[in-house]
């Protein structure tokens, strides 16, 4: 707005009440003018929140609007669709049969002469099938018996093992459905009546996931102390508890994940997930971790490159800064993938690109400090003390730039608490804490995740030791696939 100019003298002969009515004028002028400007600012500040999508923000590509513009089309490779020349086929897996039924042309396709003999490699087609499925019902008899001496009867005691009345498979089977499927409490109930032929219902459901919760007890605690020794990616999400907000987060390590859930997305939720870990630590620009070692954190660019487009799309004083940071971290990507698959070694990138990035970078966010864009200033102000942790990735092996294998992970979790609602209780939060744990941590390890159960809740229920998810134990463990056991 232009500003207003100094109001020249008054005339000494106008009569006091004109000049008593200009000066009610002036200050009605400067009181509007200060209205108009912060009413401006407050449009400013509405327009850019409501032109946030998943480009410009940390808000999911879900989230965006039907008439948001789609990102720009990346150029075409000149490839057909599908597979490409040399790709390997995907072909059925062939089974061990159950059943053989042999065919042979009874006479010739050419000349219908009749055919005899045999073909050494015959084709080969299956067809598989699921069969039915009827559950195993073992009836204990508990006979009482009365003592001829005294005259006290006693009744013999179920077997410790047996006193849930559904057996380990069973329980597995539970909670897989409910955890790895995200299905209900009443979709289970109904697809163990229509598979298996099974009666259970959602109360004892939800019985079956505390037992497995209490069975998941030492697997889940063993993981996270092992992450808590392992470089991570953080990050956490939104959770519901007893219908009050609360927080799950997630430790990544290359094979193994460890999920918790806290009432507080603060200090203590983080310190309960990591217990004071002095590895490399991936995460987002989330206060709480500012107290991380810059050297040992690495900020994830993505979150930044998101940044940087919320910068230009501002408008002002910041477009400038941000096109000239969003260029270097298409810049950083462009030459990482290329390390990625092979075509750059590490060392040229390191020794050529990322001194150049670093330096321009550096100019950027010291230039962007001192713009007259507010938001860009202080974005670029916080960057500024931790800008070493934007390189850290440069200089350790196995971090990645990006946060983005905690996002991955947490995926599945929004998913599933978009469909639940959350939990109803701390006994709940274990479950799902546990069970995310397991499930995330065998798809890395490509273990089967229904053995893994079946394992945890038959050493709960018999007293063994329970399975493990630490990479170096668990490759002594000898996991079955329950599509083959006999169990």
């Amino acid at each position: 707005m232009t500003p207003i100019p100094q109001p020249p003298e008054l005339p000494s002969d106008l009569p006091p009440q004109v000049v008593a009515y200009i000066r009610i004028l002036e200050a009605t002028i400067a009181e509007l003018t200060a209205q108009v400007t912060g009413l401006t600012t407050r449009v400013a500040e509405l327009e850019a929140r409501l032109n946030q999508n998943s480009t410009n923000s940390s808000k999911p590509p879900s989230s965006d609007a039907p008439h948001t513009k789609p990102a720009p089309p990346k150029p075409s490779s000149g490839k057909r669709r599908g597979g490409q020349p040399g790709h390997p086929k995907a072909e059925r897996t062939l089974l061990p049969p159950d059943e053989i039924r042999t065919l042979k042309p009874a006479t010739c396709r050419g000349c219908a002469h009749p055919l005899t003999g045999d073909d050494s490699n015959p084709a080969v087609h299956q067809v598989h099938e699921v069969p039915v499925v009827t559950p195993h019902v073992t009836e204990y008899r508990c006979h009482r018996l009365r003592c001829p001496h005294c005259g006290t009867t006693t009744v013999a005691a179920v077997p410790a093992e047996a006193a849930t009345g559904y057996g380990p498979r069973a329980q597995a089977v539970a909670a897989l459905l409910t955890g790895s499927c995200r299905l209900g409490k009443r979709g289970t109930s109904q697809l163990f009546a229509d598979l298996f032929g099974l009666p259970l219902s959602p109360a004892m459901v939800c019985k079956l996931q505390h037992r497995t919760a209490e069975a998941l007890k030492p697997v889940a605690e063993e993981a996270l102390m092992y992450t808590c020794g392992q470089p991570a990616n953080v990050d956490e999400t939104s959770w519901k508890q007893g219908q009050k907000r609360a927080w799950l987060w997630v430790a990544v390590t290359t094979l193994v994940v460890a999920f918790l859930i806290r009432k507080t997305r603060g200090r203590s939720a983080f310190e309960d997930l990591r217990d004071g870990s002095t590895a490399v630590h991936t995460t987002d620009r989330y206060p709480v971790y500012t107290h991380l070692d810059k050297h040992k954190r690495q900020l994830c660019w993505a979150h930044l490159r998101r940044d940087f487009q919320a910068m230009i799309d501002r408008g002002g004083s910041g477009t400038a800064i941000g096109a000239a940071l969003l260029a270097c971290s298409d810049a950083l990507f462009e030459n990482w993938y290329r390390v990625r698959d092979g075509t750059l070694t590490r060392s040229t990138f390191r020794s050529v690109y990322i001194p150049a990035l670093r330096r321009q970078v550096g100019e950027f966010l010291r230039t962007g400090a001192a713009c007259g864009c507010a938001k860009t200033a202080a974005t670029c102000g916080e960057l500024l003390p931790v800008e070493a942790s934007l390189w850290t990735f440069a200089r350790v092996v196995g971090v990645e730039p990006t946060n983005n294998a905690a996002e991955r992970e947490v995926r599945h979790a929004v998913c599933w608490r978009k469909t639940s609602f959350g939990t109803d209780s701390e006994r709940g939060s274990r479950f799902v804490e546990r069970i995310l744990t397991v499930i995330a941590s065998c798809r890395r390890q490509k273990r089967n995740v229904l053995a893994f159960l079946i394992d945890a809740v038959t050493a709960h229920r018999t007293g063994a030791k329970a399975p493990t998810l630490v990479p170096a134990q668990a490759q002594q463990q000898n996991v079955v696939n329950p599509l083959f056991a006999n169990c």
